[in-house]
């Protein structure tokens, strides 16, 4: 069946939405969801943790995370919408996928923006002791709230400047990690280099099962790619741009995790506590002398939260809108501007981040880091069911004899490998007692949303009968 990208093949609903992100936006886009504050802070505690042996965790995760955008690509390519997996889920699968789906992904970027409000507010502190964090948290969400509010465009060029700001710190850094290795950098000539690898413990200083301890760490940071098949349903032609994102996501994971790592890994050596009290990338610049590295990174991490919370806000209300023009949430956030903004959905999205938020500074901190804790298994789940989606609805196109331009390789063996190691590791993390707690908080939420899909299909078949 030959493909086009013209607006026939968006959803009726989808139709609504303003489709004028250009190519330079949707690339940037995707390259700001897999680039966040675990990248430069949060993964000196999978290096102290496991070693050199994080390197091959993160090329599982990356082939793995590849793997599952190509089964989404497939899809999005032959039906571009906003609900993106969570309407394929509910396809394929039926109404309880689409909506457990659908109401999971949006829980999980709600929280995260309130999460990455509370990062950026931290920063931003250790600069204005005077002023409290909240007042801070508050100001960073309102304000990025309002790129999401007037036009798809604006939002877009916001997140294209994040991205790139971040791309290029990315950039510098490696080549001053390349330049101490060989030897071409005078502040501190000292470096070990790649023997750094090997002298502590070798590659292996845990053993083998490390790597899936490594795998359980790291899938965290790569969780957010998948929003690309979101973001093209509103660019101009979003066939053209989910082939082309899919295909350069390997890319982007192997320089900016592995390669950035591996770099980490020759300059610094793992057992190395000075990761985790500064952060990777700020105390791997301090062991290089540059002069500035605090201030530095504390500024490009601040432009990570913010690119996250940004582009978290736009996915989030994306898949509200889409839950709501399905009847799966209520109406009102279905409500497009005429500028073809779902802004209902928007304002609904920042006020349950700004709850937590409220949560957290004035009643409960324990209870909104209980509500965080829900996130644990919540990326494997919705790979898990993207998987699942797409075996289906593979298996009923080639059925009808339909043929594919953009397709899955290998059908349907690497689709079952990828829905055995999704598996395997939720079963992993369901009896390790170090994710044990997380897992099942997790498993209560999706079970609690399946019930409540059952019932919000029985009220709107009693309401058409």
């Amino acid at each position: 069946m030959e493909q086009h990208d013209n607006i026939s093949n968006r959803s009726d609903t989808d139709n609504k939405l303003c489709h004028s992100l250009s190519s330079r936006q949707v690339g940037m886009i995707t390259i700001g969801g897999i680039i966040g504050a675990g990248l430069f802070i949060a993964s000196a505690s999978a290096i102290n943790t496991i070693g050199p042996t994080i390197l091959f965790s993160y090329m599982i995760v990356g082939i793995l995370v590849f793997l599952v955008m190509r089964m989404l690509g497939e899809m999005a390519v032959l039906h571009p919408d906003s609900g993106s997996f969570s309407v394929y889920a509910e396809k394929t699968l039926g109404h309880w996928a689409g909506f457990t789906t659908g109401w999971l992904y949006w829980w999980f970027w709600m929280l995260v923006v309130a999460f990455e409000a509370i990062m950026g507010a931290n920063i931003l502190v250790a600069y204005f002791p005077d002023v409290h964090p909240a007042i801070f948290a508050f100001s960073i969400l309102l304000i990025l709230t309002l790129t999401n509010l007037f036009d798809v465009k604006k939002f877009g060029e916001f997140e294209f400047w994040f991205a790139l700001t971040k791309v290029a710190a990315i950039v510098i850094f490696i080549v001053i990690c390349v330049s101490a290795i060989l030897g071409y950098w005078s502040l501190n000539p000292n470096i070990s280099g790649i023997a750094n690898l090997y002298q502590h413990g070798g590659l292996f200083p845990h053993g083998y099962g490390a790597i899936l301890s490594g795998i359980l760490i790291v899938m965290f940071s790569f969780f957010g790619v998948e929003m690309l098949s979101i973001a093209a349903a509103e660019a101009k032609h979003p066939g053209k741009e989910i082939r082309r994102s899919t295909n350069l996501v390997i890319y982007r994971i192997a320089i900016f995790y592995v390669l950035s790592i591996f770099l980490v890994l020759c300059i610094v050596p793992w057992t190395d506590k000075g990761l985790q009290e500064m952060g990777t990338f700020q105390y791997v610049l301090h062991v290089l002398n540059v002069p500035g590295s605090k201030l530095i990174m504390d500024l490009v991490v601040f432009v990570s939260v913010s690119s996250v919370l940004n582009t978290g806000t736009y996915i989030s209300s994306r898949m509200l809108f889409s839950l709501a023009s399905r009847g799966d949430a209520p109406k009102i956030c279905a409500n497009v501007t005429q500028a073809g903004v779902p802004r209902t959905a928007v304002i609904v999205t920042t006020i349950f981040s700004i709850i937590c938020l409220g949560l957290n500074y004035y009643a409960s901190e324990g209870l909104f880091f209980f509500f965080l804790s829900t996130l644990g298994a919540i990326s494997l789940l919705i790979y898990l069911i993207i998987a699942l989606s797409q075996l289906k609805m593979r298996k009923s196109l080639d059925k009808q004899g339909i043929k594919l331009d953009f397709k899955m390789w290998c059908f349907p063996y690497l689709t079952y490998v990828v829905i055995a190691l999704i598996t395997l590791t939720l079963g992993y993390m369901f009896v390790n007692e170090k994710y044990q707690y997380e897992t099942i908080v997790t498993l209560v939420l999706a079970i609690g949303t399946v019930s409540a899909s059952f019932i919000v299909k029985f009220i709107k078949n009693k309401s058409n009968s």
